[in-house]
Formats: C-alpha cells, structure tokens, sequence
C-alpha cells in the first residue's frame, strides 16, 4: 500500500481550504485581528512564561531608549524582545496540541515541546546577545 499524494487533487482537501479558516472579504481582517487578540488572552492566561517575559521586557524596553548606542540598534533590541514573544507564543501553541492530543507520555510529543522549548532557548540566547552587545558599544565601545 503506498502512501496517499499530498499533491492529489482528489478528496476533500482538494479545495485547499479549511471549514475554520477566515473567509476572504471586508471581515477578514476584523476577524484575523480578533482571532490574534483571543491568542494573546490566552497566552497571557495560560502561559506563565509569557507573562515573565512581557514584564521583563516592561523594565528592558525603558532601559533600552537609554542603553542603545543608534536608534536602529534600539529598533533591533525592541524586535529581539518581541522574536521572543513570538517564538513562545507558537511553543504555546505546540504544547497545547501535544496536550490535546493526549496527556499520556509519547515519545514523539515529547519531542515537539522539547523542540519548541528549544526554539524558545535560542531567541532568548539571540536577544541576551544582542542586548549584552548594545551595553558594551554603550560602555566600551
């Protein structure tokens, strides 16, 4: 038995298009723009990592206006701060399905959430470095 055609353009994913997604027209962009709210609610609800770094970025965002040595290199310490957000939100997001999926331990939704928890570890490593940088062309530089 072979595997069935991603590609094929027979059965119901032919359409390309899913029951839950936003349909094209004026709303959508009401809509889209609703649907982001409702994930930050939650993950300010649920998600107590993205509240420590929302509050943290409440003390460095200040900081910043002060410690970046060029308005660009400000505009790239704000931007590290908000790849963080970004990037726990979808970790969020993948520990969510895995815990939807099932609660029992499996291997493979193991790995999905060490893998985004990874991913969350490498912006923060990206945006450490970039603020440690700014304070040394402040200091040293």
């Amino acid at each position: 038995m072979t595997a069935p055609d991603p590609h094929s353009t027979h059965g119901p994913a032919s359409t390309g298009t899913s029951a839950f997604k936003h349909p094209p027209g004026a709303g959508r962009l009401a809509r889209a723009t609703r649907a982001s709210l409702l994930g930050l609610k939650a993950g300010w609800r649920h998600e107590a990592a993205f509240r420590q770094e929302v509050w943290l970025a409440l003390i460095l965002l200040p900081l910043g206006i002060w410690l970046a040595p060029s308005l660009a290199y400000g505009v790239l310490m704000a931007v590290s701060i908000v790849l963080v957000w970004c990037i726990e939100m979808v970790n969020s997001a993948v520990e969510a399905l895995a815990d939807a999926i099932s609660l029992e331990h499996h291997p493979l939704l193991g790995r999905a959430k060490d893998l985004g928890s990874a991913a969350v570890f490498f912006s923060l490593l990206i945006a450490a470095g970039v603020w440690l940088m700014a304070a040394y062309l402040r200091f040293f530089a």
